[in-house]
């Protein structure tokens, strides 16, 4: 499928450019949301609490991070993208900062509140920027996806070592640097683009009628929620799954380093999920992909040792493999100038179950430890694949009636 056409750009040059800080802005989005919940491992001495009761207070951040979508996408689509991903760069640096230099746990969690706001920024906005400016090639959406992989899968490894080698402050530190000087950067190579949002396409290339249109995006709605709980357990948890499903008192930098690892078979996956989606249609491939994942996760809930870092991989890469067909799928039948609030509302339940998740993770840990986290999230895993189902009939039912809608018009 190709779900719309690069538009005409006054200059090549300028669209990679975009597309270049659209897909760094990427992967420091997902990094910035996951250090926390690698530190908090040795905040547990510090602040003399067990960590189901550390890890909850970063539920504010990833509730701020699913909330705040709605109006980031809104603003984005009716102001200036640009402008939405400028505060993007300075706000979650700042935000980081303050993390750092928080005196209590109060501050430090109205900090990661500011933080979930203005990491809550990149999805709706950059996803409708990029597909606008790649015209939803699949390759370049995967490439995309592999870097915010690449964000949550060295947040572990990066965050883990800085707290190891020299404090859980320079965890925070290090990337508040990185987002001030990419956002200085953004601003003075990026043009301002809000007298861009009135000529925006206002049709998608497969337009469908008010009632296929709520069936599909309801689907497309179960899809984000179940996939945000699996998402978010997974990631979230897996530095005190390693820890646990290794060995006890392993040190800080080791556990980063091996959820790293596996994290990283996300982005090999979905880099391959890039090339095959030219041969397979995005549905089919969707699927494939759910299907997998239940498998991984099933595999999970039972494995240990070696054979549970196997079974983490399938379930991270089918996790993140998905990502990429999904929003090609949406693409397709949404147009240009709502984009960003379709992309908004899609991440607002994703994202919003990362709340859930962390209030799962510690209510099924201290009851069952991650035997049952696990074993839970292998349910949603097949509710997901179930409910991708269901998508893949409908949506080829749509592609039907379009294809033979338009062999039917006459020629010009």
């Amino acid at each position: 499928m190709n779900p719309t056409s690069i538009p005409p750009l006054q200059d090549e040059a300028a669209r990679l450019r975009s597309i270049a800080f659209l897909n760094l802005a990427h992967g420091l989005d997902h990094f910035v949301l996951l250090i926390y919940p690698t530190v908090v491992i040795g905040l547990e001495v510090v602040y003399g609490l067990p960590y189901s009761e550390l890890i909850a207070l970063s539920s504010t951040a990833f509730l701020a991070f699913g909330i705040f979508s709605l109006p980031a996408g809104w603003l984005a689509d009716r102001w200036s993208r640009r402008n939405m991903m400028a505060a993007f760069f300075f706000g979650c640096g700042a935000s980081l900062i303050a993390i750092a230099v928080a005196p209590n746990l109060m501050a430090l969690t109205a900090a990661m509140f500011a933080l979930g706001v203005f990491a809550a920024i990149y999805h709706p906005v950059g996803m409708a920027m990029l597909i606008e400016a790649s015209g939803a090639k699949g390759r370049t959406l995967a490439f995309n996806g592999v870097c915010g992989n690449l964000g949550v899968s060295l947040a572990a490894g990066i965050s883990g070592a800085l707290a190891y080698w020299i404090d859980w402050r320079a965890a925070f530190y290090a990337p508040a640097a990185v987002l001030i000087a990419s956002g200085v950067l953004y601003v003075w190579l990026t043009p301002d683009d809000a007298h861009h949002a009135k000529s925006r396409q206002k049709k998608p290339a497969v337009p469908l009628s008010p009632k296929v249109m709520a069936m599909l995006f309801s689907l497309f709605l179960v899809i984000a929620v179940s996939s945000g709980l699996v998402f978010n357990v997974l990631t979230i948890a897996l530095p005190k799954i390693v820890d646990e499903g290794m060995a006890k008192d392993v040190p800080l930098v080791l556990i980063g380093s091996v959820a790293t690892g596996v994290l990283i078979c996300g982005a090999l996956a979905q880099l391959s999920v890039g090339r095959l989606v030219e041969w397979v249609s995005p549905h089919i491939m969707f699927a494939i992909i759910t299907g997998i994942g239940f498998v991984g996760n099933l595999w999970a809930a039972y494995a240990g040792g070696v054979w549970l870092m196997i079974a983490l991989a399938i379930a991270v890469a089918a996790i993140y493999g998905q990502v990429t067909v999904n929003d090609m799928i949406l693409a397709r039948y949404t147009a240009d100038a709502w984009r960003g609030r379709v992309y908004a509302v899609r991440y607002f339940t994703l994202f919003i179950s990362a709340g859930i998740a962390i209030a799962m993770i510690s209510l099924l840990h201290n009851a069952g430890g991650f035997g049952m986290v696990l074993g839970a999230n292998s349910a949603i895993a097949l509710f997901m694949f179930l409910s991708t189902l269901a998508l893949v009939v409908l949506i080829a039912n749509i592609e039907n009636r379009h294809a033979t809608a338009t062999a039917a018009q006459p020629a010009e």
